[in-house]
């Protein structure tokens, strides 16, 4: 319990105040434990910073796999995943601000970590993408590195329109999944079609 307090004081120290000006004094006081207890459970400001990144990793990714209904047809499982994507990080700013701000403009071995949870939504997306290809069209051919750079885009435009969503007013969890499927699934529904964009010379 007085691990998670840490860790929700850290997560709101580090979002808002950035890493490095994020003082271990200041995320002590916030969590109302002394600054010895907090090297206590967790060694150094790094160790600290670390866990943060891991816990909201993993609670992001519970949250996308948890808001998706893997019997659904692909186009609707990549709407409820966009859902859940941004109702979560709308919901923890602090979180996201760590996951796609902090943890990656400080180098390794932060942004391994944030590394390894993009790697596992682009895994996703990509049974998504192969999914709706097979619904598609009986034998898909979509060669494996097309879908590999879909799926990067995919959730690449993901991040940065959460980052967007997060500093405009007014825009909701359901218009940036609306934004992103209207961007991304009418191009990849024909492109699942046969009907590939290319160009003209």
């Amino acid at each position: 319990m007085r691990e998670q307090q840490m860790l929700d004081a850290a997560v709101r120290t580090f979002g808002q105040r950035g890493y490095r000006a994020a003082s271990m004094d200041e995320i002590a006081e916030l969590a109302g434990v002394s600054k010895p207890l907090v090297y206590l459970y967790l060694n150094s400001k790094e160790d600290l910073f670390t866990a943060c990144i891991r816990r909201e990793a993993k609670a992001l990714t519970s949250a996308v796999y948890a808001g998706v209904d893997r019997s659904l047809p692909a186009d609707r499982q990549l709407w409820e995943g966009l859902q859940a994507f941004f109702t979560h990080t709308a919901r923890n700013p602090d979180a996201w601000s760590v996951l796609h701000l902090q943890a990656r403009t400080h180098g390794e071995p932060f942004a391994a970590e944030t590394d390894a949870m993009r790697a596992e939504m682009v895994v996703f997306v990509t049974e998504l993408i192969l999914a709706g290809a097979r619904e598609a069209r009986q034998d898909p051919h979509l060669p494996e590195r097309e879908v590999a750079g879909l799926a990067e885009a995919l959730v690449g435009a993901a991040e940065s329109l959460a980052a967007w969503a997060n500093t405009t007013p007014g825009v909701s969890a359901r218009q940036a999944a609306a934004t992103l499927m209207n961007f991304a699934w009418a191009g990849l529904g024909n492109l699942m079609e046969g009907r590939p964009w290319t160009p003209a010379d």
